[in-house]
This record gives structure tokens, sequence and C-alpha cells, in this order.
């Protein structure tokens, strides 16, 4: 269970940050509301996944699934620069995550 809430925490760590994007500067109300519960979550699961998962390898998954999720979300939602070379190192960072996963 413990891949299943590193999992769980990075997808969280990707809703928080789009709703901190959606604060506009912690200016609205509901997405500053989403950003700290989804913070909270995020934490929380990461820490489940610190008992079974050396603590090095849950965290670079972790935020290898948010820096990745936020990076193609950023281009999908936000018109942010897509090219072969974005594409190409996000790639790597998946690579590396599964490398991780792997090597557990």
């Amino acid at each position: 269970m413990a891949w299943v809430w590193l999992l769980v925490a990075g997808v969280l760590e990707v809703v928080w940050a789009l709703a901190l994007k959606q604060s506009n500067g912690f200016t609205r109300w509901v997405p500053n509301v989403v950003m700290a519960a989804g913070l909270f979550a995020s934490f929380w699961f990461l820490s489940l996944a610190f008992k079974e998962i050396p603590m090095g390898t849950a965290y670079a998954v972790w935020t290898g699934i948010g820096a990745a999720g936020i990076a193609i979300l950023g281009m999908v939602l936000y018109g942010e620069p897509i090219s072969l070379a974005r594409i190409g190192f996000l790639v790597m960072v998946l690579i590396g995550i599964a490398g991780l996963k792997l090597a557990a």
C-alpha cells in the first residue's frame, strides 16, 4: 500500500500547486482552502509512504510526480511553452521515477 499512498501524495501535490496558482497570490478564498487541504493531505500520505519506502526514494518520487504533473498541466491548461526539449526532460523525470520504484 505504501506505493499507493505515495502516488496519492504525488497527485495531491499537483492539486495543491494548481490551487496555489488559482489563489492569485492568496487573494481567492476557495483556492486557498483547496490548497491548504491538498497540502496537508499530500504530506499526510507522504508520511504514510515513509513507513515502508526509504525516505530518499519516496521524497524523490513524490517531488517527481509533482514536478512532472505541474509541468504537463501548465502546458495543457495555462499555455506554457511546449518544446521537444521540455517533453524529453519530462520523460527523463518519469523514467527516473520508474527507476527509483524498481530499485526500491
